[in-house]
C-alpha cells in the first residue's frame, strides 16, 4: 500500500497472494513474507519515498531482518517497525507520544522504544535500509498520526485482513476467485 502522507490518504495499492514455501520460524520472517511483498511491489504504479515494515530493520539477531532485507532488494529506504522486541535491552520510555528509550544489543543501539500515542504500549522502531534511527523513528511518528501503528501499515493489515476472508471464501467456489491486482 502506497500512502500519501499530505493527503492522508492511499495512492496506490496491490496485492500477492503467495502460496507460502517458508515456515514461520522467528527472526525469518522475510524469507516468509517476502515474495509476496516483492510480487505486489511489481504491481504498483508510485515508487514510495520509503517503506515501513512490520517487522525488525537492525534490531534482528543477525543484524538485518525484513525491513533491511527487502528494503535492500527494492532499493528503497526502509524501517522497521514491530509490536513486540526480537533482541535487545531497553528501559521503558515515558508515557507521552514520542517518548523512546534506546534499544541496545549487544553493545550497540539497534532500534529505538517509542510511544506513539500518549499511555498506549510502544513500538519497537529500527532503521532497515537507506535510513538513520533519527529519520526512522520521526518517519514512524509522522506516520502514526492517528493510532498506535503507523497508518499505511495500519491499513495494509486491515486490507490483508480483508483479502484473506474473501481469498479464504473463494476457495470453497472454484469459479470465484478475488479481483485486483492479486497472484494466485
Amino acid at each position: 500500500m502506497v500512502y500519501d502522507l499530505e493527503q492522508k490518504e492511499v495512492a496506490d495499492e496491490a496485492w500477492a497472494v503467495v502460496k507460502t514455501s517458508f515456515p514461520y520460524i522467528p527472526g525469518y520472517l522475510s524469507f516468509r513474507e517476502g515474495p509476496a511483498v516483492l510480487s505486489a511491489f511489481r504491481k504498483i504504479c508510485l515508487i514510495p519515498d520509503v517503506v515501513i515494515f512490520d517487522g525488525q530493520g537492525m534490531a534482528h539477531p543477525r543484524g538485518a531482518g525484513i525491513a533491511s532485507h527487502i528494503g535492500v532488494l527494492l532499493g528503497i529506504p526502509s524501517v522497521g517497525c514491530a509490536k513486540t522486541r526480537l533482541v535487545g535491552e531497553y528501559e521503558e520510555p515515558g508515557l507521552l507520544r514520542g517518548d523512546r528509550a534506546e534499544l541496545r544489543y549487544n553493545g550497540r543501539v539497534v532500534g529505538a522504544v517509542v510511544r506513539t500515542r500518549t499511555g498506549v504500549k510502544p513500538l519497537f522502531i529500527s532503521p532497515g535500509h537507506l535510513v538513520t534511527l533519527e529519520d526512522s523513528v520521526r518517519i514512524v511518528l509522522e506516520a502514526a498520526f492517528r493510532f498506535r501503528l503507523p497508518e499505511p501499515v495500519r491499513l495494509a493489515h486491515k486490507r490483508a485482513t480483508e483479502l484473506r476472508k474473501r481469498y479464504e471464501s473463494s476457495r470453497s467456489s472454484p469459479k470465484k476467485y478475488p479481483s485486483g491486482g492479486e497472484t494466485i
